[in-house]
Formats: C-alpha cells, sequence, structure tokens
C-alpha cells in the first residue's frame, strides 16, 4: 500500500545554543562561530527554531552557573523560553559534576532536552532519553553517600534534644538548646486550634487571624496550607517530632516523610490540650475523606497523531468513548482493538532479520560516506591554512607584491569561506545522523523478543517503538492498514518526528 502524503508541517519547538569556547581553544582555531554554526544546522535539519544564543567564550568551566548568561539560560528554561539547548560536548555545558548532575537535575524536572553534539546524547530521542537515567543514577549515589553521613549524626542531634539547623515552628522557639513555648506566638497558635475547633474551616480560620491583625513569623498573612499544617504538628500537645522528613532527591524545596521508626520524639511543653488537639485532627480527617477525587491527567493515547480514517481525517479518542473516532465520518475502532491488530503486525516486522540487516547497513553506509567527505574537507582546510600564511610570509618579507599577493591569496582566501561554511553543515548532517541511528536502533536490536514483551511494556516504552517503526495507520470500515518504516533517510526522520511532535 502507498500512504498518503502529509502535509508539510514546520516545527517550532524553541531551543538555545549554548557557547563556550576556552581563551586556549580560540588561539587554536576552535572558534565560537564555528560551533554556532554547527549547532544551528542541527537545529534546522531538525526543524528546531533557535531562539536565543548564550554566549560564554573565555569562561572557566569549573564554576559557570553564576555566569550571568547561565543564569539567563535557566530563567529562559524555566519559563519555557526555550525547550532544548545545544552544545558542542558536556565539557562545554560543564566540567564541574556538581554542576552537569544539577543542570541535568532541572532540565529533566523541566522537560527540556540536552543536545551534546559530540556525545551523540539528544534527549528528544528514546535513546538521548538513557542519558537522563544515568544522570539520576549518579546523582542518586551522591546524594545517597551524603544523606547518609549526616542522617547519623542528625539521630543522634535528635536523641540529645538539640537543634537539627531548623526553626521552632510556629508559637515554640529554641532556648538554651530546647524547645520551649513562644510568649508572643504561643497564644495566637491556642487561638488557632480554638477558632477551628468551632467553625471547622481553615480558610476562615486564616482569614480570622488576618483580620485580627496576626502574621506569620515572617510578617506574612496566616493561609488555609499554613493553618492545617500547625494544626497537625503534634509538638502543640506537648510531643515533638524531629527527623520526621528530608528533602525529596532532586526536587528542590519539596520533602517527603521519613519512616517512623526513624523518628526522634521529646516531650516538650503543651500549648493546648490532648484532647483539644485530637479533636482539631478528627475533623481535619473527616473534611479529607469527604472530598471528591480529582480527576487524573487525560492519558496521551498510543497512536495519537498516527491514526487516520479512509476518508484523510485523523480519528481521536474522545472522553465519553474507549474508541478512536473520527469526527467527519464516524468510522471507529475500539483502542484494544487497534493496538492488538499493531502488536499482530509487528510479528512480521522484527521477525524479519533481512530487513532489519538491511536497513543497518545502508544507514551505515550513508554514515561512512558523510564521514569521509568530512574528513577531506578537513584536511583540505588544514592544508589551505598553511598555504595560506606561507603566501602571507612571502608578501611580509616582499618576496612577491601587493597585485601579486592579492592574486593569488584571495582565490586561497573565498575557498577557505566556503569550507567555513561547508564543515559546520556536514557536521551537524552526521550528528543528525548517529543521533537518530542510536534512537532507532536502540528499538531494532531488541527486535527478536520485543513482540513477546509487547504486554508487559510501559505506555511509554510502547509509544518509543510506534513513533520509531510507524508511518500511518488508515483505519476503514471494515479494514486496517499500517505502514511501518522499514528505511528511513534522516530527512524523512526528521519530517515524521516533527509530525508527531505537533501531534502530542
Amino acid at each position: 500500500m502507498v500512504a498518503s502524503k502529509r502535509p508539510k508541517i514546520e516545527l517550532q519547538k524553541p531551543v538555545g545554543i549554548w557557547l563556550r569556547v576556552s581563551t586556549e581553544d580560540q588561539a587554536q582555531g576552535d572558534s565560537p562561530e564555528h560551533h554556532e554554526k554547527r549547532a544551528r544546522y542541527y537545529a534546522e535539519s531538525k526543524g528546531w527554531k533557535v531562539a536565543e544564543v548564550y554566549h560564554l567564550e573565555a569562561v572557566s568551566g569549573k564554576s559557570v552557573l553564576q555566569h550571568p548568561e547561565a543564569q539567563r539560560m535557566l530563567k529562559d528554561v524555566q519559563r519555557g523560553h526555550i525547550t532544548g539547548l545545544i552544545f558542542s560536548k558536556l565539557a562545554r555545558l560543564a566540567r564541574n559534576t556538581k554542576e552537569l548532575l544539577e543542570i541535568a537535575d532541572i532540565f529533566q524536572d523541566l522537560g527540556v532536552d540536552l543536545i551534546s553534539l559530540q556525545e551523540s546524547i539528544d534527549t528528544s530521542t528514546p535513546a538521548g532519553r538513557l542519558f537522563y537515567t544515568m544522570i539520576a543514577a549518579m546523582a542518586q549515589w551522591e546524594r545517597e553517600e551524603i544523606v547518609e553521613r549526616i542522617n547519623a549524626s542528625i539521630q543522634i542531634r535528635a536523641k540529645l534534644g538539640k537543634p537539627l539547623n531548623g526553626r521552632a515552628s510556629f508559637g515554640y522557639q529554641w532556648l538554651n538548646g530546647k524547645i520551649e513555648p513562644n510568649p508572643q506566638e504561643a497564644p495566637i497558635r491556642r487561638l488557632m486550634y480554638e477558632l477551628y475547633a468551632e467553625i471547622k474551616k481553615k480558610k476562615t480560620v486564616a482569614r480570622m487571624l488576618n483580620e485580627r491583625g496576626y502574621r506569620t513569623r515572617e510578617g506574612k498573612p496566616f493561609s488555609d496550607v499554613l493553618v492545617e499544617f500547625l494544626l497537625r504538628d503534634p509538638t502543640a500537645k506537648g510531643r515533638h517530632r524531629a527527623n520526621y522528613t528530608q528533602r525529596n532527591s532532586g526536587k528542590g524545596l519539596s520533602r517527603v516523610i521519613r519512616p517512623e521508626n526513624e523518628w526522634v520524639w521529646t516531650d516538650v511543653k503543651p500549648i493546648v490540650s490532648v484532647e483539644l488537639w485530637e479533636q482539631c485532627n478528627r475533623y481535619l480527617d473527616e473534611k479529607i475523606g469527604s472530598r471528591p477525587k480529582r480527576l487524573g491527567r487525560r492519558p496521551v493515547h498510543l497512536f495519537a497523531g498516527l491514526a487516520y480514517c479512509q476518508c484523510g481525517k485523523k480519528m481521536y479518542v474522545p472522553a465519553n468513548t474507549p474508541k478512536y473516532v473520527c469526527q467527519a465520518c464516524r468510522t471507529k475502532i475500539p483502542i484494544v482493538d487497534l493496538e492488538a491488530v499493531f502488536h499482530e503486525q509487528l510479528r512480521g516486522f522484527f521477525l524479519s532479520p533481512t530487513e532489519v540487516n538491511k536497513r543497518i547497513h545502508q544507514a551505515d553506509e550513508h554514515l561512512q560516506q558523510r564521514l569521509s567527505l568530512l574528513s577531506a574537507l578537513e584536511a583540505e582546510q588544514s592544508k589551505l591554512k598553511a598555504e595560506m600564511d606561507r603566501v602571507y610570509r612571502l608578501y611580509v618579507d616582499s618576496h612577491i607584491d601587493g597585485p601579486g599577493f592579492g592574486k593569488v591569496y584571495k582565490p586561497l582566501q573565498e575557498r577557505q569561506g566556503q569550507l567555513e561554511e561547508e564543515i559546520p553543515k556536514l557536521q551537524a548532517e552526521v550528528d543528525l545522523h548517529k543521533i537518530n541511528e542510536l534512537s532507532t536502533d536502540k528499538i531494532l536490536t531488541e527486535a527478536k523478543d520485543l513482540y513477546d514483551r509487547w504486554p508487559q511494556l510501559t505506555r511509554d516504552e510502547k509509544r518509543s517503538v510506534i513513533e520509531s517503526l510507524t508511518d500511518k495507520i488508515e483505519i476503514g470500515k471494515d479494514s486496517i492498514d499500517i505502514t511501518l518504516c522499514h528505511c528511513h533517510s534522516s530527512e524523512e526522520l526528521t519530517k515524521r518526528q516533527s509530525e508527531l511532535y505537533l501531534a502530542s
């Protein structure tokens, strides 16, 4: 079957280019302009838009996060101005491992891609996302080593009743190494319990405290969130709980609760009675039980952007039905049926080693041709530079006059300019080819057992397989035609990724 052509769609994924070239590298001819051209050609071949360029020329790689350009880049990432960052190699991003882990953490949390051309890492691809997995493992190991050492000292200090580098909760204070009621805050904390026991509404309690002129320790108005936190804190009834939470790895300031066997309890002077504390907490628990359950995020369906009706319209899954539906002619197919048909279609593709080997051979052959051409151009560039230097020395030493120098030097200079344009473009093509092949071959190398493992794959894993191997699915009243991608050029891969990016 010959699949119909889809309309060409320009992908406008906004990305930034990170340029950090040391003074020593620049002296050796490794210019920022060359790296920028290479990155721009890569972005162009992916259909991305270069929104920003961050210049850190001649900046040390030992610590770059405090540099104004690095801070500008992080702000652009956080506000969604760029959704990817292209750089020549990881050492250009940060030579400090701690900063590299920190940057990778921020980017992964925000869903922003890192693209390192030298290491063929592009986290917008399935294979590239393995980089985040490895970085996360390194970061977790480093954090666990630090946490183990800190925890050992924390538990000892908590059992001795000593401060743990944290403030006492509102209503209390550290005094002579012990937790004591704060004379100014304790009455407000007590009033909070009395009001909630009577009104049973956190927002109303917060509003009443604010209207009476009471403020938090920082001078800010009380919120319903803070009111609940203080009502839940058992310190008010005379039982201080230490070593209760810890920082959530890689999640900024969020905290998670430790296992109960690690908590350390200390008796302190109560602000309210046990009866009043338990009454308020019972009301809070009852409120939670009566809350309606929130609806989860709408799932991204496996064949979104790939399922087409026979009439040419895309098919979607409406919220009120478990089927792909064409809004134009009302053709339908159950989600589970379409996945079952696709699963069977994989058998013919995956169990055909001839097709797989043919594809890999073609890809390798194309890559070698481009690498050979790149090597030849770089050798020519080096030779040309030496020739230009020789002609210039002849002119300086008065062995040739001005007109003679211009006649010889100008053609060399023009060719040098051509090479400075052509080499970054060719490097970007090689970069794209390597990254695309890594992404697709990651799936192809597991082809032998993927058919059998399909039911156990996660939704994200299934989606990665579908994106890499499927061109189009056409659904008719009594037929389903699935066009699998047996072989793709870099241009075809880029076009398909662009279309899927917009569809999702």
